[in-house]
This record gives C-alpha cells, structure tokens and sequence, in this order.
C-alpha cells in the first residue's frame, strides 16, 4: 500500500470518527436538555449555578480538590489573557500533586499567542494538549467522577450545571476522548488529503455549509470569523472550478470531498 493509500484510508476513518462525535455531542445535549431543568441544588442530577461568581467558586473547588485527572474542552475563539493567567496559581498546585490534564481546543486558537503561551505553559509541566476543526461543548471533567457544563453551550456566562450523577458524567468522559483520539497535538500540524487537498478544517467548512448552515452559523462552529469562512470558501471553489456555492457543492459531492 502506498503512502497517498495510507493517508486516503486516515482521511476515511478520521471521517468516520468526527461523525461518531457528532452523533455522541447530539445525545448528549439531549441528555442535558431532559436533565437540566430538574437539576436542583444537592439533587441527585446535579447542581445549577448561576452567574459568573458561581461558576467561578464551582471550578475553583474543583481545581482545589481534584486528585488524579483533568479533562477540559474549550471550544471557540480564544479565552481572555487575564483568564488564562488567572487560573495557572490553582492549576500549578494541581500539577504539582500529580494530577494529568488534557486539554482540548478548536484549530483556531493555534493563532492566537496568548492561548498558545498558555498550552506551552502546560505542555512545559507535563500537561496534554491537542486541537481540532470542531470539538464537543465545553466542559471541565475532574478525577472522572465530577464534570461542569454550561446551561447554554452558546453563552457559557449565563449559568452552567455542576453534575455528579455517574450516568451522566460517563457520556461526557465517552464524548470527551471520542474528541480526543481524533484531534492532533499542538506541536503537530493537520494533514491535507492527498487527493482533495482538503485540511480537515475545510472539510468540515464544506460538510457544514452543505448541511444548511450559514455562513455565521459554521463561522460559530469552527470558531473563526465569518471572513475566514468566506475566505475559505472562496479557495475551495477555485480548487473546484466552480463559479457558485451551489455549482461547488455539486462538484464536491461528485468528487467524493463530502
């Protein structure tokens, strides 16, 4: 088998993976969706925090009295400087007690000098971190027994649920490494199939848009500013010849690139 084989056979089951997550992100929002609700404080589901302090004072408990393991997911654009800064104190202590952390971001925070320094900074003191074109909602996992989701995975600062319940926590720990066999460490770069000359970033652009969504709606999605998007787009059709979206699609689809 030659190495344009090897890497068409990676690319199939790379596509295959992403689709798995997709349908695991599905259940599990729909888990939240039957279980939020009727979380109340100390209920057998979990915990509804409200407002920043809240949430804030959650992770911080957290921070403080995990023990072996941390799973983050943060998907979007980059978070703030002052924030990523802020919790290195609580986050250094837990490394120095031997906690593992993994962390997951979207591709476009590979970008941003901030958030790199601050991955840098993890990976310096034995931490994991990996990206990809799109990840799961965000969640932070602690000792595999605790996780902390926002009630609305598009405004994370509206209030988030604090969740103990096993059933629950274990769908987010499955979605969790779904996400994370497929993404690619920091230090890597994504291949480009050798065929499509795709990058796995605008092959989701593609699948995105071909799904219905708006351009503003897959900008969300990747975590990119809707230029990007159109940028992106506007490659991919030269690439394929086409002079509309609508012409693109079908060439695509014809070519076997969705």
């Amino acid at each position: 088998m030659g190495l344009a084989d090897i890497l068409r056979q990676q690319e199939a089951e790379l596509a295959q993976r992403q689709a798995q997550v997709a349908a695991s992100r599905a259940a599990v929002t729909q888990l939240f969706a039957d279980h939020a609700d009727d979380a109340q404080s100390d209920g057998i589901h979990g915990e509804r925090l409200l407002g920043l302090d809240a949430i804030q004072s959650r992770l911080e408990f957290m921070g403080r009295t995990m023990t072996t393991e941390c799973m983050g997911v943060h998907p979007g654009r980059a978070q703030r400087s002052e924030d990523l800064m802020a919790s290195r104190p609580l986050n250094s202590e837990a490394l120095h007690r031997g906690v593992t952390f993994r962390t997951l971001y979207q591709d476009c925070v590979r970008n941003d000098g901030p958030t790199v320094d601050h991955a840098n900074w993890l990976l310096e003191r034995g931490g994991e971190v990996r990206t990809a074109p799109v990840v799961p909602q965000r969640v932070v996992i602690t000792d595999r027994s605790r996780a902390l989701v926002p009630l609305h995975p598009s405004d994370s600062r509206k209030g988030a649920l604090y969740v103990t319940e096993p059933g629950i926590v274990i769908s987010l720990i499955d979605l969790f490494e779904q996400a994370w066999v497929i993404a690619v460490p920091l230090g890597s770069t994504h291949t480009r199939d050798p065929d499509t000359g795709l990058s796995p970033a605008e092959r989701e652009l593609l699948r995105l848009l071909g799904s219905g969504l708006t351009d503003e709606a897959a900008s969300n999605r990747l975590g990119v500013s809707v230029r990007t998007v159109r940028r992106q787009m506007a490659s991919i059709m030269e690439r394929l010849g086409a002079a509309s979206r609508f012409e693109a699609g079908l060439k695509a689809a014809q070519r076997s690139w969705i």
